[in-house]
């Protein structure tokens, strides 16, 4: 469990050099930056292990390449020393990596890492921290986030965590369970116990909160979550079913979609301290699956208000209901990006599933992958990356794709997953 003394862990950086190495991740192809990560030494094979982590976040950016540690020429005994350049350049390591762990005297494992440009000859930032045995592998995350930021100019996402839908067991009998971990699929934790269906969990954008759907009691109701204690609280007992709850920017309100008695299933959105209700849709179709924008100010969803699902977007309070999707296919799932410049969706065209992007008008659509069943994206922090999921080999599992549709990478589960949903930079 992680507190806020949390990380147990303090930082002290040194002060950064000014650096030629940079990648502009704004270009429409990005070549990776050939990076040389050394085993950082001392604490044995926790040193290995902090820096293997560190490369592997690096590398499913697609924006880094980790050179073969049997191409390097210097042995760092000593990473607090400059390293000898030349010995880098020759094998065209434009960045490197060096570091050590150690333990303290109170138990607490220390961390340090030094970046370096090879060419300029420069160091361009240099961190330690402190943490308990159990956050260690946070540790390296905040490390490849830290070195990702200096050398691209945005945050990275690799301190963060995912919820998803566990699924096990035969197919007409599918166990689900609520779960959550690491986003390279690392540390999954159970949430649920598999006794009831849950579906579409969604993180609050500012604590380590949830509010997901669960059938233990016949019909769907939405539930509110605290993944550390596991306090576990209703949001309102609604007639009829509901569908898609998702939170607010500022973490107050909870805006779904709910079936009333007359058949239409239109969007509401809930005050959950005065647990009020908010009807923002008032439409004869089906309204559905609503993501706020990061300003929280306007809301995408789905309707087939048209004649089938396209993408919609209004104000907060439901005005100005405006259609944005148009063309062939079936739109559905939008999710606006964190970075407020794009929203993500589900198309259903030609037999295929596709995962894109649009503008927020509805211009500049970009098909970024296609599959026989594939749905549910969710943006990592940095709004660079997407998550969804695949029904491939007799059941769902986890795919991530950036914006160019070039870098698609498996996100490995013991078992079937599906409905991801990434959570803010932890604190």
């Amino acid at each position: 469990m992680i507190v806020a003394m949390a990380l147990g862990m303090t930082a002290a950086a040194t002060l950064p050099a000014r650096a030629l190495v940079e990648l502009n991740v704004n270009k429409g192809n990005v070549e990776p930056l050939p990076i040389a990560i050394t085993d950082f030494q001392g604490g044995d094979a926790l040193g290995a292990e902090i820096s293997g982590i560190v490369s592997a976040d690096l590398k499913r950016s697609g924006l880094f390449a980790p050179i073969d540690k049997s191409a390097f020429i210097e042995n760092i005994s000593n990473p607090d020393a400059t390293p000898r350049f030349e010995d880098w350049k020759v094998i065209n390591a434009q960045a490197l990596v060096t570091g050590s762990v150690s333990k303290e005297a109170d138990g607490r494992v220390r961390a340090q890492y030094r970046l370096w440009d090879t060419f300029a000859g420069q160091q361009m930032s240099g961190e330690q921290f402190f943490a308990n045995d159990a956050n260690t592998r946070r540790v390296a995350h905040i490390i490849a986030d830290a070195i990702y930021e200096r050398l691209t100019g945005e945050k990275g996402y690799f301190d963060t965590r995912v919820v998803f839908i566990d699924e096990s067991g035969a197919k007409n009998a599918r166990k689900k369970r609520l779960a959550i971990m690491d986003q390279d699929g690392a540390n999954v934790r159970y949430l649920s116990d598999g006794k009831s269906i849950v579906l579409t969990p969604r993180f609050s954008p500012n604590r380590q909160e949830i509010t997901y759907m669960s059938y233990e009691s016949g019909q769907p109701k939405v539930y509110l979550l605290q993944i550390e204690t596991g306090q576990r609280e209703l949001v309102g007992d609604f007639p009829g079913m509901t569908f898609a709850p998702r939170f607010s920017p500022d973490g107050q309100k909870v805006i779904m979609s709910l079936l009333r008695d007359d058949g239409n299933s239109n969007i509401f959105a809930m005050d959950l301290r005065s647990r009020s209700t908010t009807r923002l849709t008032n439409s004869t179709a089906i309204d559905t699956s609503p993501s706020y924008s990061p300003d929280g100010s306007k809301v995408v969803f789905t309707s087939d208000r048209g004649g089938r699902a396209q993408i919609y977007v209004m104000g907060a309070d439901g005005s100005g209901q405006t259609r944005i999707s148009f063309g062939d296919g079936v739109n559905s799932t939008p999710v606006w990006s964190p970075r407020g410049d794009l929203i993500a969706f589900t198309k259903q065209t030609a037999g295929e599933f596709q995962i894109g992007v649009m503008r927020i008008d509805g211009s500049g659509e970009r098909i970024l992958s296609t599959g026989f069943q594939q749905e549910g994206p969710t943006w990592a922090p940095n709004g660079r990356v997407l998550m969804f999921f695949r029904d491939s080999a007799g059941g769902p599992k986890l795919v991530s794709v950036d914006l160019t549709g070039r870098n698609e990478q498996s996100i490995p589960t013991a078992n079937f997953a599906s409905d991801p949903a990434w959570s803010p930079l932890l604190e």
